[in-house]
């Protein structure tokens, strides 16, 4: 029997809608009751012009109009409005309040569970001076998330106007600034460190550049920052503290009660975002419910330079996972909060298990029952609950909620496509990726590619083996293979291979000869995103196993 509808779609039948209906008026009518007043936009959008506000991501669905223009899909809601708002506010109607509930649709991968259609509720606010737009967009998200009784939530903040302003100071060039923005971006806090300590960059501003992403906590950490930025050298205009702390004093209740902290490892998107950046979690999901942030940026591309805009959206969807199917607070199948339940860590079975082990131990973890795990799965020790997985699939059971933080190798982490933060490189599982080809073959690669503009590749890592050739400005045509790939070239059905090695055994016997290297890989010690930042068992293993690793990098 066909199922009806594309992959990553699905219909939704009457009892879910209720709830997806109640949710929905509970939160429209706390926009509304803030004089926040209903919009509508396009489903289709002109391509062209809506990127004229910022770059466009994860928008699968593009077809062209009959004069031609490119039209795509939403896949986001701010920048229609933002074009809107552009185009058909006065500055006399400033401030303006918005709201909207509607779909939108993203290239989410299927494979990864994920749906590819999704409801967002949310408003935007533009005009107004200083930081009066946060408060008010943040309180009214505490508000809807309050009168949905969602369990245990945290409004997580961060900015992205102090690093910039240190890139701003001490940047040696546009890419060194770029570079950082990437992996800050991209949370890959191991290779920003890296990546700092190779530069020349001053000490101070170097410091600044690797602990502003990692710094979370209450209030205080303004405090933290300033310092950070005072040794970097970085004028206190331009920074950011100051509205900083003018925002934590108009939330009134919401940090009083706890509702809010401060975590710069949200920080993102810098060509988008110009100042405060937010998400909302809770311990029963793996993902943010909500996302938002203040991006005057975008109307200004649009022509509106010097207004102040801000606003946030809620996942209808996420709410649902919290929520339960019929709406209620409390009824989630089966999950406990992250807080009443063991720390769960993904171990990687394998030639990573030992290593893990003997670093878990070091940093006071118990495992005594992990050491042999025989056929087990779930290892239970205490507060802790060990999740034995294969390491390719460490990020996943991490991503998606199956365990809280893990560790793998960091080339499991690129190629599973995740939003997760890689925290701490733990030094061992040392191993590098390459590129190699026959020896009897030599040059009929580059011969091949003059005339056929691509290069053939076989490969288990599609992902890296994609980023290494866009580096590079080759193009490639890839062949994912699950074994023996070193046989692509040898029968000629690829030029060359990209795959791991530790010795160069298997290359030699093989009679394959390296031609360039990809990257080193280690293991890595991470965490999903809504764990790190609503957890401190979390951050409080991370510490512990990077003093651990410094200390005996320090050593050797």
């Amino acid at each position: 029997m066909l199922s009806g509808t594309p992959s990553g779609f699905r219909d939704i039948l009457p009892t879910e809608a209720l709830a997806r209906e109640r949710i929905s008026r509970t939160v429209t009518e706390g926009f509304a009751s803030h004089g926040y007043l209903p919009v509508e936009t396009p489903l289709l959008e002109d391509r062209a012009v809506i990127e004229r506000g910022g770059r466009i991501q994860d928008s699968p669905f593009q077809l062209f109009d009959t004069d031609g223009s490119l039209l795509v899909l939403r896949p986001d809601l701010t920048l229609p409005i933002a074009r809107l708002v552009a185009a058909r506010v006065s500055d006399a109607q400033l401030p303006a309040r918005l709201r909207y509930a509607a779909p939108i649709v993203r290239e989410e991968s299927v494979l990864g569970g994920q749906p590819r259609q999704f409801t967002q509720l949310g408003v935007e606010r533009f005009g107004g001076d200083g930081m009066e737009g946060e408060v008010e967009v943040v309180t009214l998200l505490g508000e809807a998330l309050r009168a949905l009784d969602v369990p245990a939530w945290r409004i997580v903040c961060g900015s992205v106007s102090p690093l910039k302003a240190l890139l701003d100071s001490c940047a040696p060039s546009d890419e060194f600034r770029e570079t950082v923005q990437r992996l800050v971006h991209e949370s890959d806090l191991v290779s920003l460190d890296e990546f700092v300590a190779a530069s020349d960059v001053d000490p101070a501003a170097a410091r600044a550049i690797c602990a502003i992403p990692r710094l979370a906590g209450d209030a205080s950490v303004i405090d933290e920052l300033d310092r950070l930025l005072d040794a970097a050298g970085v004028t206190a205009e331009r920074r950011g503290t100051a509205e900083l702390r003018s925002f934590v004093r108009g939330l009134g209740n919401l940090v009083a009660e706890d509702h809010v902290s401060f975590d710069f490892s949200v920080i993102n998107s810098f060509d988008y975002y110009t100042g405060l950046i937010f998400r909302a979690y809770c311990e029963s999901s793996s993902g943010a419910l909500a996302m938002g942030g203040r991006y005057d940026a975008v109307l200004a591309n649009f022509g509106r330079p010097d207004v102040a805009s801000c606003g946030f959206a809620l996942l209808l969807e996420r709410l649902q996972e919290v929520l339960g199917e019929q709406g209620e607070s409390g009824v989630v199948s089966g999950v406990a909060p992250r807080g009443q339940r063991p720390l769960r860590v993904a171990v990687p079975k394998g030639s990573l298990f030992e290593g893990s082990v003997r670093l878990l131990e070091q940093a006071g973890m118990p495992v005594d029952e992990l050491r042999e795990p025989g056929r087990r799965l779930i290892i239970p020790a205490g507060d802790v609950e060990y999740v034995i997985v294969r390491a390719q699939d460490a990020p996943s059971f991490v991503g998606h909620g199956g365990a809280d933080c893990g560790i793998c190798g960091n080339d499991s982490v690129i190629e599973a496509g995740i939003d997760l933060l890689q925290l701490v490189d733990l030094g061992f599982g040392r191993c590098r990726f390459v590129v190699a080809e026959p020896r009897s073959r030599a040059g009929e690669a580059e011969r091949a590619y003059q005339w056929r503009g691509t290069v053939r590749v076989a490969t288990k890592y599609p992902r890296i083996t994609r980023r290494y050739y866009d580096a590079i400005g080759q193009h490639a045509d890839i062949v994912q293979l699950h074994g023996n790939i070193e046989l692509g070239p040898i029968v000629g059905m690829t030029d060359r291979i990209v795959d791991i090695t530790a010795t160069g055994t298997t290359l030699r016997e093989n009679d394959l000869v390296v031609v360039d290297d990809v990257m080193e890989c280690t293991a890595r010690f991470f965490a999903s995103p809504a764990a790190y930042r609503t957890d401190v068992r979390v951050r409080d293993l991370a510490a512990r196993l990077g003093r651990i690793c410094q200390s005996e990098g320090n050593q050797q």
